[in-house]
């Protein structure tokens, strides 16, 4: 590369390839389009590849027939680095094809190199969504040094090549092998150059962007960026389970203010309203909220007789919330009890009392509340617990509650989405709180999560743009990057 080559102007471009179906994961939409982890695989992909620092322009390929999906989600000023939103072709190829050919007249467009050599290319399966900044990164660095990059990750699993009668032909050391991921990367130039050539092949078929590149120009080197085991490709029907308990256990990226100045421009004057507010994770929340000056209004049993299992008292705390405020812009609910015994046992008082606060509380509180959240763009929080994953012994009536809390969270961040409503929950781990205290008595220190680590957490959530998750929250994540 010439140093007037290298001292030329480059434009990063991430390219998003959605041009997939759904017919293996058993949907009559494209599998893009899937939602998983309250947004669609496309949104969540195109925010990793946008929010990128090193990307300066996207583009998107999307099957034929749903471009006005990609316009609905792009619409505003939440995407303002998407150039263009095309159609994909009938194959995968096609598609890449097709963003080179954009690419190129764009550049003609532009007085700039008509061969795209000021391009950087990186194109990404839309339906990778945790594509991690990192690799992203590494790509559009290693594009410095090298005209085309790959993705790859060691194989865990012997590989071995089968015979047409599924007779074992060889087993490959599996120390030289990996298994491919996207996104892949090239200086524009050289991936337009590579595709010419396979166009003039009439026995041209490739399943990626590098085997062009392998096959047609072969002494271009490939480098290979190491990938990550959660940039897994959603494919199977098993996968979208899998993609979204992924993304509770890596956190969703979830945006952190990054001063205390941060949090204070998110919740200065601004409206929380918290059940459970007199003590334990409430209470903590609460003071966080005020110490960054938002006006907190708490509501519990024991300090203002709210008792959430009951619409009427539910109803009057929004009155009066309305009443002292005027508008209210965040609800949190971590009112709960947690009875314990064998459900055979459990009498029918305990079993009305259990089901009103830990269930239909969170729906009294959503059905009260959403108008004011809807004027204001707001944030409802709500509690779950681990027994939501499995029920145990001992907490059937704890536990169901929390796992039907989760589906109301995913189902209202559906619901509310258009009216702009955030709906999250939070999943701690066993927490030092009273009525953990008054269920188990005194545990081992050391042993269990600090309630106020857990209302940082929640102020994050309650300020961030993401809706429809289920935040877990550990004293020691093996999965915190």
């Amino acid at each position: 590369m010439s140093d007037a080559t290298a001292a030329a102007p480059v434009t990063n471009v991430a390219v998003l390839l959605a041009g997939g179906v759904g017919s293996r994961v058993g949907l009559d939409i494209p599998k893009q389009l899937i939602k998983v982890a309250g947004k669609t695989l496309l949104e969540h992909t195109l925010v990793a590849l946008h929010d990128h620092p090193d990307v300066d322009e996207v583009i998107v390929l999307m099957t034929p027939g749903h471009t006005d999906a990609v316009r609905d989600i792009t619409r505003g000023e939440a995407f303002d680095k998407v150039t263009a939103i095309l159609e994909g072709g009938d194959t995968r190829n096609d598609t890449t094809q097709r963003a080179i050919d954009h690419l190129l007249a764009q550049e003609a467009a532009r007085g700039r190199a008509a061969d795209g050599s000021g391009v950087r290319i990186l194109l990404h399966d839309a339906v990778r969504p945790l594509v991690t900044p990192r690799i992203i990164g590494e790509c559009f660095a290693a594009l410095a040094t090298h005209p085309a990059v790959d993705v790859a990750i060691p194989s865990a699993d012997t590989i071995i090549e089968v015979a047409p009668d599924d007779t074992i032909r060889s087993i490959p050391p599996r120390a030289s092998l990996r298994r491919g991921q996207t996104p892949q990367a090239f200086r524009l130039d050289v991936l337009a150059r590579a595709y010419e050539l396979a166009g003039a092949d009439p026995d041209f078929a490739a399943t990626d962007d590098c085997s062009v590149v392998l096959r047609y120009l072969p002494d271009e080197p490939i480098v290979v960026v190491h990938g990550d085991d959660r940039n897994m490709k959603v494919t199977e029907p098993i996968d979208v389970f899998i993609a979204d308990k992924l993304f509770q256990l890596t956190g969703i990226d979830l945006p952190r203010a990054k001063s205390e100045e941060g949090y204070r421009a998110a919740l200065e004057g601004r409206t929380m309203v918290v059940f459970g507010g007199s003590y334990g994770i409430g209470a903590d929340i609460a003071a966080l909220a005020e110490a960054y000056g938002a006006r907190v209004l708490t509501f519990s049993r024991s300090a203002t007789g709210t008792d959430v299992g009951r619409r009427a008292d539910v109803a009057a705390a929004a009155r009066t919330a309305i009443a002292e405020a005027g508008s209210i812009d965040f609800v949190v609910n971590t009112a709960g009890v947690l009875p314990r015994g064998q459900l055979v046992e459990t009498s029918e008082e305990t079993v009305w009392a259990a089901t009103e606060i830990n269930y239909l509380g969170p729906v009294f509180i959503a059905q009260e509340f959403y108008p004011h959240l809807a004027a204001s763009g707001g944030s409802l929080l709500l509690f779950t617990s681990s027994s939501y994953t499995r029920g145990r012994g001992g907490y059937s009536l704890y536990s169901s509650a929390k796992a039907a809390t989760v589906n109301l969270t995913q189902a209202l961040a559906d619901e509310w989405a258009e009216a702009g409503v955030r709906v999250n929950c939070i999943n701690p781990e066993r927490t030092a709180t009273p009525m953990r205290t008054k269920a188990f008595g005194q545990e081992a220190p050391g042993t269990l999560l600090d309630s106020a680590t857990v209302a940082r957490t929640s102020i994050d959530v309650l300020v961030s743009d993401q809706s429809g998750h289920v935040y877990d929250v550990r004293k020691d994540d093996p999965f915190s990057l």
